[in-house]
């Protein structure tokens, strides 16, 4: 037997999602330039273009990622029923650790994408207001992206981590929602192949940016189906402790 959680506490947590979902898909969406795992001197021409409206566009693809961990954190103080929490605990921290991961690795592509910008500007533009000390530190933009090289490395590491964190947390998630019930059996089931997607693209293509593209939409799909369900049907919590 189950009793049905609906009330502030999924209300909260189904608009974290649903709020999460709209900050990652219209940051991304209404971004003038997508920039990959690896920037390229081309990126900063397109960014300089708009490069204050790009800031901003990131900055609610950054903030997307960071309200799905809060929402995660909610989904957490709901579950608090022995013995699910044992398996959609561990889950859902995978996925916030995977989360702020990604977080942390777009916002090098933030800040990097700005900056670049700048520096780009100053070493063909010699009346730049850029800071003297800076632009000499670059004669030529190869300069330039030969010094971001080792740290974009770092971040590829990021983002491929926190892609396959996310994923092994959603196939945690997804074994408690079935096993439990704790939710639409259709949600429950797309969470769980969603996690062993994202695993198998990783570990078996850990290179390739636009063949994971795809797995991006289908998690902000399933954030939204996570915020319309708890938000309609609450959550089911077994009576029973043991």
């Amino acid at each position: 037997m189950s009793n049905v959680l609906k009330g502030f506490e999924t209300k909260f947590t189904g608009w974290a999602f649903i709020f999460a979902a709209l900050l990652l898909w219209g940051g991304w969406g209404l971004t003038t330039h997508h920039i990959g795992e690896w920037i390229q001197a081309s990126d900063f021409e397109e960014v300089g273009k708009n490069v204050w409206y790009w800031i901003w566009m990131y900055r609610f693809h950054i903030f997307g990622w960071v309200t799905m961990a809060i929402a995660s954190f909610a989904l957490i103080t709901v579950l608090t029923q022995r013995p699910l929490r044992v398996v959609a605990f561990p889950g859902l921290g995978m996925i916030i650790v995977g989360t702020f991961s990604l977080a942390i690795a777009n916002a090098f592509y933030y800040n990097f994408g700005a900056w670049g910008v700048g520096i780009v500007d100053a070493i063909s533009n010699p009346d730049s207001n850029y800071p003297v000390a800076i632009v000499n530190e670059f004669k030529t933009v190869d300069e330039f992206m030969k010094s971001i090289l080792a740290t974009n490395n770092y971040v590829t590491c990021f983002i491929r981590f926190g892609r396959i964190f996310s994923g092994v947390g959603f196939v945690l998630l997804g074994y408690a929602f079935i096993k439990w019930d704790l939710i639409n059996k259709v949600l429950a089931w797309y969470t769980l192949l969603f996690g062993v997607a994202a695993v198998a693209v990783i570990l078996g293509i850990p290179d390739n940016y636009e063949i994971y593209k795809p797995l991006f939409h289908l998690k902000v799909v399933w954030l939204i189906a996570m915020g319309v369900f708890l938000l309609k049907d609450g959550i089911k919590i077994p009576e029973t402790q043991s």
